[in-house]
């Protein structure tokens, strides 16, 4: 399961949201998560306030009319980074704050070119000359002043940000684990041996992002991201009793917030959900994914599809916990309606059909007279779907096999 890194450290925003701005007769219309037919090319970049640090909040825009109408939106993560894929075409590229008006933008770039099959990059760097030489002389000021009296604060994020860029590439580094045994044993070594390299290397990685979120969360107490950050690392160490303070800290400081950021109460109520599955209480692990889901309602889909993947994993290893089978079936059908709701395509959610499946196939009964089995009201439907959108996927065989058994073809 992917893991991302959020950072907001409750500083005073200072977002020119007139500089460059645009009016519009109406507000601009945003597709909700377009369906994309043919073919694609993406788009990624990071945005630079004129503060020099990255913002972390607001939405990167494709406009093909000057910013009437956005054909495509992407979210700006909270490391200020944004990502995302469009058709091809000429677009006007544009960063908005949550504070932007309708028709207003903070930055922009025009004749930004998607080609398919191509990653195009375009940053919003606010830094460079041409915006600042746009601001107005009270607004130049404003900036200089800022810089000058938050230096300290600055200097701060600076090694923050310096160490949770550490941690992304730890992450990395640790989802590259089993490669990186391969090429440090050689390809004719044990699997014993590679497996014991692997979990050495993993081990290393997460110790080490424990240990710098163990030390800045002691400069800042009040950044959700680091406490967020910290329980990720100590799940990954098993460090359960640690890493539920670690994520009831980092709810704690969103509480307090006069900012909250949605997609950080989302990844520690998440965190919440993990530690409570892998220890074996399951109504609180579903309350706290419901209450990600209910924070940051754009990533609900995924919070529920790793809820229904860590019970699968739980009942692959043996788990001897009461109720695996319905959770890792109700999470499933909870992430399946999420991602129909945000009009993800059906081949994406393939997997998701199959843990419903396997969820319910754990409740069917031999019938005694036909001696063919009786599945779960909604097991044959996942199964099927499932071979419709992956006929020749991992769980195909086991799909197959379940509607034969159950006399269904």
């Amino acid at each position: 399961m992917k893991r991302t890194i959020s950072l907001w450290l409750g500083l005073l925003a200072f977002a020119f949201t007139t500089a460059f701005a645009q009016t519009t007769p109406s507000e601009p219309t945003t597709p909700s998560a377009p369906v994309i037919k043919g073919p694609t090319g993406s788009i990624h970049g990071h945005i630079t306030g004129p503060e020099g640090n990255p913002k972390t909040t607001g939405t990167v825009c494709l406009s093909t009319d000057s910013g009437h109408t956005y054909k495509f939106t992407f979210e700006v993560s909270s490391t200020g980074d944004y990502h995302g894929v469009a058709s091809p075409g000429t677009y006007t590229a544009l960063y908005r704050a949550p504070e932007s008006k309708p028709g207003m933008m903070v930055d922009y770039f025009d004749n930004v070119k998607i080609v398919a099959g191509q990653d195009v990059l375009q940053d919003f760097d606010m830094t460079r000359k041409a915006f600042i030489d746009a601001l107005s002389v009270e607004q130049r000021k404003q900036l200089e002043e800022y810089k000058k009296k938050n230096a300290e604060v600055f200097a701060v994020i600076k090694n923050l940000q310096a160490d949770l860029t550490t941690c992304n590439q730890d992450l990395k580094d640790a989802d590259n684990a089993h490669a990186a045994a391969i090429q440090t044993l050689g390809a004719s070594a044990s699997k014993a041996d590679i497996d014991a390299k692997e979990t050495e290397i993993k081990t290393a990685k997460y110790t080490d992002i424990e240990t710098l979120m163990l030390r800045d969360t002691k400069v800042k107490s009040d950044a959700s991201a680091l406490w967020t950050q910290l329980g990720q690392a100590e799940t990954l160490l098993k460090k359960y009793d640690e890493a539920e303070a670690a994520f009831k800290k980092a709810l704690e400081a969103e509480a307090g917030a006069k900012k909250p950021v949605p997609q950080n109460q989302g990844l520690a109520h998440a965190g919440l959900g993990e530690v409570y599955a892998r220890g074996g209480k399951i109504p609180e692990a579903t309350a706290a994914y419901d209450s990600a889901a209910k924070a940051n309602p754009t990533q609900a889909g995924f919070y529920y599809k790793n809820e229904s993947i860590i019970y699968y994993q739980l009942r692959q290893a043996g788990s001897p916990i009461q109720g695996l089978e319905d959770a890792q079936a109700n999470a499933a059908d909870q992430a399946i309606k999420a991602s129909l709701a945000a009009k993800a395509d059906p081949a994406s959610m393939s997997l998701l059909y199959a843990l419903k499946g396997q969820g319910l196939a754990a409740k069917a009964i031999p019938d005694p007279k036909t001696g063919l089995y009786i599945l779960p009201p909604g097991c044959a439907e996942a199964y099927q779907t499932y071979l419709k959108v992956a006929p020749t996927g991992q769980f195909a065989a086991e799909a197959k096999g379940i509607l034969a058994a159950a006399g269904i073809k």
